[in-house]
């Protein structure tokens, strides 16, 4: 998979390509429904499927203060479009002067003229260009007039809920993984690498990775069921803490991971975490003991919900 951060005049980088427009946040399960309308679009015209995508986020430089975390981190957004099949990522940089852009100069002088598009696919609700002023309608008759293609796609609807960025975000920050995880098509997870910590785990008979995070969205403070995906795609369940440690006097926030049955050193390694369930919020233990007997119990529940999922 090709990827273009910087679009120059006169250079077209794919072949008379079928181009996905939106953010794809998460590449959740409705971001997977315009790959798959895109990959579809680009075999009947013999065109590249290509995702043209933004960075930072538009609302991060437009309205600061209301920008949303981010669920993924680029290189992740990245990784799952080239594991959906896309040919290509056009990574625009978004500033406020390409904000400034009316919806008929970005379609005209971006989509037409530099990326050579053949068709574009799009959510039903994307906005685009001056003041969010383009929208699908606005879209469908630029298209029908440069004689661009245009596909929208309706909303992807899991149960009674339609799945968007915004509502993974939701589930998220609510410590709802499993939710997150049915509107991401996959469980929600984070990659770090591993950093030396205070090797306090190892002590009381629970060694722990310390994982710095490298972007990406977390849940809240608490301990939960996960997977671990180590760098050589080998995959260990296990429990993770997400907190301060209080009941050894707090620290800063650290995201720190036990895998089952696993004794090998991770030191400075890059892992995936996945977040399978939430067990419980973090807690302050009266002794050492308690605390070795809760995690104890964590991990037995731990063990059972990974063996039933």
């Amino acid at each position: 998979m090709r990827v273009v951060r910087h679009l120059n005049a006169g250079e077209r980088p794919f072949r008379n390509p079928v181009v996905a427009l939106g953010n794809f946040d998460g590449v959740h399960l409705g971001h997977r429904a315009i790959v798959r309308r895109t990959l579809d679009r680009a075999a009947a015209l013999d065109a590249d499927p290509i995702v043209f995508t933004f960075r930072p986020h538009p609302v991060a430089v437009l309205a600061p203060d209301r920008a949303p975390v981010m669920i993924t981190s680029l290189a992740e957004r990245l990784r799952r479009l080239r594991e959906a099949g896309v040919a290509g990522v056009v990574v625009q940089r978004f500033t406020r002067s390409f904000s400034a852009l009316e919806p008929r100069e970005f379609v005209e002088s971006i989509l037409v003229d530099r990326l050579g598009a053949k068709a574009v696919v799009v959510g039903y609700n994307v906005t685009f260009g001056k003041n969010r002023a383009g929208t699908p309608a606005v879209l469908r008759a630029l298209g029908a007039e440069l004689g661009l293609g245009v596909d929208v796609v309706e909303p992807f609807e899991l149960g009674e809920r339609k799945v968007s960025s915004s509502q993974v975000r939701k589930a998220i920050a609510a410590g709802e993984v499993e939710v997150a995880g049915e509107l991401l098509g996959r469980p929600h997870e984070v990659c770090g690498r591993v950093r030396e910590g205070d090797r306090r785990g190892a002590t009381i008979g629970f060694p722990t990775a310390n994982v710095l995070p490298r972007g990406g969205m977390l849940p809240p403070d608490g301990v939960y069921a996960v997977r671990v995906v180590l760098d050589d795609d080998s995959v260990h369940g296990g429990v993770a803490n997400l907190g301060t440690n209080p009941t050894f006097g707090g620290v800063g926030r650290r995201l720190e991971a036990h895998l089952f049955d696993f004794d090998d050193d991770l030191y400075d390694r890059v892992i995936r975490i996945r977040f399978v369930r939430r067990l419980r919020g973090e807690v302050k233990f009266d002794s050492v003991d308690s605390l070795v007997a809760q995690i104890d119990a964590d991990a037995q529940l731990a063990r059972a919900i990974l063996a039933s999922s």
